[in-house]
């Protein structure tokens, strides 16, 4: 199946109470799948078109508050217009998924893949001092896999987080393993595991908070509490995967459908001799830092190959500190780089120059 129908099969099986979302390009499988589905009459899952993405947002908001496994989907352009909501969500502490399959930009810009909204995703497109947890799928079997897991790291952490996918794993078809079915969870349950849920109950404390206070002192207090969850996440959550690395005297350093054509490209290159390797970042926030600066020390350079016009690349130089050369090379507006491209910029542009 194609990953957008990957993902939508995942999140009725894995529990989910809810699903708000709005059609655009490349991503509206997922809503389409769940309407055929009809979970609804099978799990008892909630699945609403919203009229716009600024309204799905808040319905995630309103669903992660009393402690519902919620989500929404979209692509980029509809992604930039929930980062307000995205902000409020991260400092209420609310959990929620919001899945991500990119396209071209800036603005409207193509329905064609992409890799463009690093920064929006990592960086924290909204305002305000935050971070939501970014998972990255190279798969059909990924974009199934990491939609229990993006709920388990919400729900840990009581924060957004995101699966950022782009429209070559969402519309590619690939054999998968559907995730077992889960229960969904009872009120009695929820109210248990999530102590901190609106409830609804006369006089009872607001354990919800609002992301507005005119107490300085009492904001930056909540500020360096979200700041401390995050060094946490960062120090327990960072995820990854090396690909030949053992003896590698070249890197690259590639997420998503890019890691694939990474991936055939060493292929080509191992057959004539060059030693590449690869590490995969599968959390893109928080990044593999520590990861990739073990491996510079030991590399000649570091290739970073992104589809767009250099994002990671750096944050891949911030985990490097000048230990060996990086440099970047990537395709924008949809067009995606292919194997034989990938092998020239290594021959021509890292393992001849450095």
């Amino acid at each position: 199946m194609k990953g957008n129908e990957a993902i939508a099969h995942a999140a009725i099986r894995c529990g989910c109470d809810g699903f708000f979302g709005y059609p655009i390009t490349p991503q509206s499988e997922i809503l389409e799948t769940l309407a055929l589905e009809k979970p609804w009459e099978t799990t008892g899952m909630v699945v609403v078109q919203a009229e716009s993405e600024l309204a799905s947002i808040n319905m995630v908001y309103g669903g992660g508050a009393v402690g519902k496994r919620v989500m929404t989907s979209s692509s980029s352009p509809g992604v930039a217009l929930m980062q307000e909501g995205i902000t409020y969500m991260s400092g209420a502490e609310i959990p929620g998924v919001i899945v991500n399959v990119q396209r071209g930009g800036p603005g409207l810009g193509t329905i064609q893949p992409s890799q463009s909204d690093y920064y929006q995703s990592t960086r924290g497109g909204g305002n305000g001092d935050y971070n939501v947890i970014v998972l990255a799928p190279a798969s059909v079997q990924e974009m199934a896999d990491f939609m229990d897991l993006a709920f388990t790291l919400a729900f840990r952490y009581r924060m957004p987080t995101m699966i950022l996918s782009d429209g070559v794993i969402g519309q590619m078809m690939e054999k998968v393993v559907l995730p077992p079915y889960k229960p969904r969870r009872t009120e009695e349950e929820i109210r248990r595991e999530c102590p901190w849920a609106a409830n609804g109950c006369k006089g009872r404390k607001n354990n919800v908070l609002t992301s507005l206070s005119l107490d300085p002192a009492w904001m930056e207090r909540h500020n360096q509490h979200l700041q401390e969850k995050f060094r946490t996440i960062r120090e327990n959550e960072v995820r990854y995967e090396e690909y030949l690395t053992e003896d590698a005297e070249y890197l690259i350093v590639s997420f998503g459908s890019a890691a694939r054509i990474a991936q055939k490209a060493i292929e080509i290159c191992r057959q004539e001799g060059l030693r590449i390797g690869m590490l995969r970042p599968i959390t893109l926030w928080p990044f593999p830092a520590h990861q990739i600066q073990a491996l510079s020390e030991r590399m000649k350079a570091i290739l970073c190959l992104e589809i767009n016009a250099g994002q990671m690349v750096d944050d891949v130089r911030l985990s490097v500190m000048g230990r060996c050369p990086v440099i970047h090379y990537g395709r924008m507006g949809g067009m995606v780089p292919t194997p034989e491209e990938v092998v020239e910029v290594i021959k021509n542009k890292l393992t001849v120059k450095f």
